[in-house]
């Protein structure tokens, strides 16, 4: 009987929890730019380099909040264009502990 409730509970969790991620990827991404593959020049990636090292060598201390946000913004903003062209693989925890895993068994 407990068996039973069991793997009752365990279908309805396992069939429950398959339309909540397969919602996750339906949003459409938000792109402001007109050419989405459109790569960077080296002149464009080297004046973002040099406008976010102008911007951490400015003295802030006398600087309002609303100038402080302004900049934090651009900042994420260049950084953000910047890494957009770029591909990016990241590798959770639990994939490198299977991997460790296969490589030690094998």
């Amino acid at each position: 009987m407990k068996k039973t409730i069991f793997l009752a509970l365990l279908a309805i969790f396992s069939l429950s929890a398959l339309p909540a991620f397969a919602t996750a990827g339906t949003t459409k991404p938000t792109e402001t730019s007109t050419e989405p593959n459109s790569k960077l020049t080296e002149e464009e990636i080297s004046t973002y380099r040099a406008r976010v090292e102008e911007i951490r060598d400015m003295d802030k201390s006398e600087m309002t909040v609303s100038e402080k946000t302004e900049l934090k913004n651009e900042v994420k903003d260049i950084k953000a264009t910047m890494h957009k062209d770029g591909v990016y693989l990241y590798v959770g925890g639990s994939t490198i502990l299977i991997i460790i895993l296969l490589l030690i068994i094998l």
